[in-house]
């Protein structure tokens, strides 16, 4: 993904979150003093979002992506918030220093870890005892409309649909093992039911269809009549799913609560 597509991306996923994003911020409840560290941060709109809150106190956003790292930047300062930082990091290994945060959000930027247990782990150990984790991460992807229609447009409805990493931590068994693990106790998931929005129209959802790794995956798997057939489902399948304000699909969604033992 070119540095351009790495910031429209990151500008495209705070458009479909805009319902879940409701539901996740009331869920952080982020207060006056707390110094927060936001995991996955994208462009910002979550740790903007926590600064605005923690007024009195701090907001960190670490991302992985030089470019939305930088566009983050660019929003924060235009909107002149000055409690507010961001670092391009892996907070797998990110050396955070140990107890110095009060709360640590992710909004969808916490399923992509290589060794969940080792990066949980290290956002234990920045965060102070008793200091609280908020995620949101999605639920098993057969629970999650957007995900089925996806592959059964492009795989077709005879294929089976494949597990993904966004679904990592959509088992709350196992999740709440790597977070006890990790030093994490009083363990708990919110049940989420809010649609996503890939766009105004067919033709914008498409290309936001098409951008996600998933997606490319699938269709580079075909060859190319099968790849045909099976984009023009897709099109069939969100003009399905065209509303007035939008091309809207079901998704669950956890929100997973913990502190720090």
């Amino acid at each position: 993904m070119s540095r351009a597509d790495e910031v429209e991306h990151a500008a495209g996923f705070d458009s479909e979150l805009r319902r879940l994003d409701v539901v996740f911020q009331g869920a952080c409840d982020v207060q006056a003093r707390d110094r927060v560290l936001d995991v996955g941060c994208g462009a910002g709109q979550t740790t903007r979002a926590a600064a605005r809150a923690a007024h009195e106190g701090r907001a960190l956003g670490v991302d992985v992506s030089a470019p939305a790292i930088e566009q983050a930047r660019g929003l924060a300062a235009a909107e002149g918030l000055s409690n507010v930082a961001f670092e391009r990091g892996d907070a797998q290994v990110h050396p955070f220093p140990h107890g110095s945060v009060d709360l640590v959000i992710s909004r969808f930027g916490t399923m992509f870890f290589h060794d969940a247990g080792a990066a949980f782990a290290n956002l234990a150990w920045a965060l102070r005892p008793a200091g609280r984790l908020v995620m949101m991460v999605w639920q098993a992807g057969d629970r999650n409309e957007w995900d089925v229609a996806i592959h059964r447009a492009l795989a077709g409805s005879d294929r089976p649909i494949a597990a993904a990493p966004a679904f990592s931590l959509a088992d709350p068994s196992r999740t709440t093992e790597i977070l006890a693990a990790a030093g994490f106790v009083e363990i708990a998931f919110t049940d989420v039911e809010e649609p996503v929005c890939y766009g105004p129209d067919v033709v914008a959802a498409e290309a936001w269809v098409r951008s996600f790794t998933c997606t490319r995956a699938l269709v580079e798997r075909l060859d190319p009549d099968s790849a045909e057939r099976g984009l023009a489902r897709l099109r069939e399948t969100l003009s399905e799913h065209q509303r007035d304000d939008g091309v809207w699909f079901g998704a669950r969604s956890w929100i997973v609560t913990a502190l720090r033992g």
